[in-house]
């Protein structure tokens, strides 16, 4: 089961935030050989506004470590509003993982 944790990003700012991939006795989980992809959307079925969060492993992938992040200019085409993420790693057999979900809550900066 995927672990659960709410964030937020502040619509037109840098998002970045680091998740932390944890095996059966809470040690970080070797990511080597491994890939990512986060995705987050309006609700679980939406096509129209699926946006892709792009995924950094750590250099050192026995840390554990995902980074999720966005661009300003690409915080900036996201409505303010709830939406719904989730973060898979695939192993290099194919196997996918889903490895945290949860709510993406963006605020509205203020219009120029």
């Amino acid at each position: 089961m995927a672990a659960r944790a709410n964030l937020y990003i502040d619509q037109g700012a840098t998002f970045s935030s680091d998740v932390t991939v944890k095996d059966l006795n809470n040690n970080a989980f070797d990511l080597t050989g491994h890939t990512a992809v986060a995705k987050m959307a309006s609700g679980y079925e939406s096509t129209k506004t699926r946006t892709t969060i792009s995924t950094t492993i750590a250099a050192d992938p026995t840390t554990g470590v995902i980074t999720l992040s966005l661009t300003p200019a690409e915080t900036t085409l996201i409505s303010e509003g709830r939406y719904v993420y989730d973060l898979e790693i695939t192993s290099g057999t194919g196997e996918v993982t889903r490895v945290i979900e949860g709510i993406m809550s963006v605020t509205p900066q203020v219009s120029t």
